[in-house]
């Protein structure tokens, strides 16, 4: 029997994988086997080195979703895709009360609107092919929470979560299964900010009963694994990867 948590012969496209998540999932997912291809607007070159390192094969694509029409023609392009992680977002802090039309408007152009076009695009060649497939989303602890500073961020990963399980709905039947993974504060680019706030970054530690932050990887692996046969029958699932945060 082969091992159900391999992914060879798998292609997978991953974006934002130049840093942080998305590089962490593009390792993971080579790690298992898949061949990778590196999405990003910036350089993806010190993720491919890694996945050569550790022995698997991958390949960059530059994608820039800050228009996420352009960003799904492009993906157009790469047919044969098994998996889909949509790993890239971006975030923008300010009161409510001053939050520009512009920042509401760029946050969700890239972290909704390009994850429900780059998954439509994914479906429709799948179904074309006549086979499944996988869809990761990065959703987000403020998919369940509200969040300060940051109205767009919290509505578009409230808003990931929801597309996540409308699209399991209708995608189930065609054989491609549609997840997200919920990071808790990992420490990425994102979080930054508050990690290097001592106030902000000890309230945090404090409500988190594995008393750190999240690595990268500990995402990545979460994501590789929603996407091997062993997740097969797991479609329309909102899997908190949080050291306990959402338990207290």
């Amino acid at each position: 029997m082969s091992d159900p948590f391999r992914l060879d012969g798998k292609r997978a496209l991953v974006t934002g994988a130049n840093t942080g998540i998305g590089q962490a999932a593009a390792l993971s997912l080579a790690e298992r086997g898949a061949h990778v291809v590196a999405a990003g607007r910036s350089s993806c070159d010190e993720t491919l080195a890694e996945i050569a390192t550790i022995g698997g094969t991958g390949e960059a694509m530059t994608l820039d979703l800050s228009d996420a029409g352009a960003g799904a023609a492009t993906l157009d392009e790469a047919r044969d895709l098994d998996i889909l992680v949509n790993n890239a977002g971006i975030i923008r802090r300010e009161d409510a009360t001053d939050y520009s039309e512009k920042d509401w408007d760029d946050v969700i152009e890239v972290n909704l609107k390009a994850v429900f076009l780059l998954s439509q695009t994914f479906a429709r060649a799948a179904m074309a092919r006549g086979q499944g497939g996988s869809i990761v989303n990065v959703a987000s602890l403020l998919s369940f929470q509200g969040g300060i500073r940051v109205p767009a961020y919290t509505a578009s990963k409230h808003a990931v979560a929801g597309l996540t399980k409308a699209l399991a709905n209708e995608w189930a039947g065609a054989g491609i299964n549609v997840n997200a993974v919920a990071p808790g504060y990992v420490a990425t680019n994102n979080t930054r900010a508050l990690r290097d706030d001592p106030k902000r970054s000890a309230e945090l530690l404090s409500r988190i009963p594995a008393g750190r932050f999240g690595e990268p990887s500990d995402i990545g692996g979460a994501i590789a694994f929603l996407c091997t046969p062993a997740a097969r029958y797991i479609t329309g699932t909102v899997l908190s990867v949080d050291g306990g945060w959402l338990a207290r």
